[in-house]
């Protein structure tokens, strides 16, 4: 990893709005009140991504995260704070900023509905002052790892939901950014064309060691592309971190699952309930779950105390799953707010 190519320092966002008042004689009111709401959007974070990076940066709806984007991108400008990416103050070089960046939103478009998808990266590459030779390497390439051949001459208008998110993407790399922000990159797309995006996102980021944020409620997309994440609740920064030390500090719950061979007898099975005393049991059809933490015993060990007591078809290891380890923050971020 290089040096830090995204910084931000005590980063405040407020949106000021005028006060609504109810009814019929509120929208009168509120004519001739100058009284205002103010909204902290953003308040107070700092993080700094190194250029290489593939960062994941989720929060619930409304939790800042669309926010401190536009901000990193130059549309929005901090309450107080600093942005800076890749040396340059987003909100005050919006244009210099714009050449070292990419943007894809899963829910619209930077293509031109009534032109051809060739046509659209023709004018993208005089709108960037890409070269010729420059554009003719990218093109090949993005037409590579994302196959934008087989619609390439379509209208964008006619294109299916995974071939125009396809087409953003290499719409937003064609001018090769430093930095390339994803929201929800994948939203509404089947199996197949999201491990092609995923995997194009990949390539991507070996190939040009361009630094990727990644916002998106499928935390699917956060374990295939990236080593770390970061979380937000209420505007404010609740963890940071890789997403092994994740694991560790929230994913020391643990659960397997045991198919009997031959379901166990009256004297197996309460020696089995003795256990319950240990770990957390749930009966199966055909065998028996155990839920523990590995703080307290390892795999090894429940799997040795289940099988010395009963024959054993199969055992299946489930660590928990990313979605219950960010609940978990999240639930005790309200604690605390409480």
């Amino acid at each position: 990893m290089g040096e830090n190519i995204i910084e931000l320092n005590n980063v405040r966002k407020e949106f000021v709005t005028a006060k609504h008042y109810p009814g019929f004689k509120g929208a009168v009111k509120g004519l001739f009140s100058k009284e205002t709401v103010t909204k902290t959007a953003v308040d107070d974070i700092s993080f700094a991504i190194r250029e290489g990076e593939m960062v994941g940066y989720i929060g619930s709806n409304g939790a800042g995260k669309s926010t401190t984007i536009k901000m990193m991108s130059g549309i929005l400008t901090p309450t107080s704070g600093t942005c800076s990416v890749n040396g340059l103050e987003p909100y005050k070089e919006r244009k210099k900023n714009a050449r070292n960046i990419g943007v894809v939103f899963g829910q619209r478009t930077q293509l031109w509905w009534d032109l051809p998808l060739g046509e659209t990266y023709t004018v993208l590459k005089e709108i960037y002052e890409v070269s010729r030779h420059d554009f003719e390497e990218r093109m090949a390439f993005l037409n590579d790892v994302l196959n934008l051949q087989e619609f390439m001459h379509s209208t964008v208008r006619t294109l299916s939901l995974g071939q125009r998110m396809r087409a953003d993407l290499a719409a937003a790399l064609l001018h090769n950014p430093k930095v390339l922000y994803l929201d929800e990159p994948t939203i509404g797309l089947d199996v197949v064309v999201k491990d092609r995006i995923r995997q194009a996102i990949r390539e991507i980021n070996q190939k040009y060691n361009t630094t990727v944020i990644l916002t998106t409620h499928d935390l699917s997309d956060i374990e295939e592309l990236c080593q770390r994440i970061i979380i937000i609740d209420a505007g404010k920064k609740i963890y940071d971190s890789t997403l092994n030390q994740l694991r560790q500090d929230y994913g020391d719950s643990c659960r397997i699952v045991f198919e009997w061979k031959q379901s166990p007898n009256a004297r197996q099975a309460d020696m089995l309930q003795q256990l319950s005393g240990q770990f957390t049991l749930h009966r199966q059809e055909n065998g028996i779950q155990v839920r523990f933490s590995k703080k307290e015993c390892t795999v090894a060990e429940v799997i040795a105390k289940v099988m010395g007591i009963a024959e054993v078809k199969d055992v299946q290891i489930k660590e928990t799953e990313l979605t219950d380890i960010v609940k978990k923050i999240y639930q005790g971020s309200e604690d605390r707010a409480v």
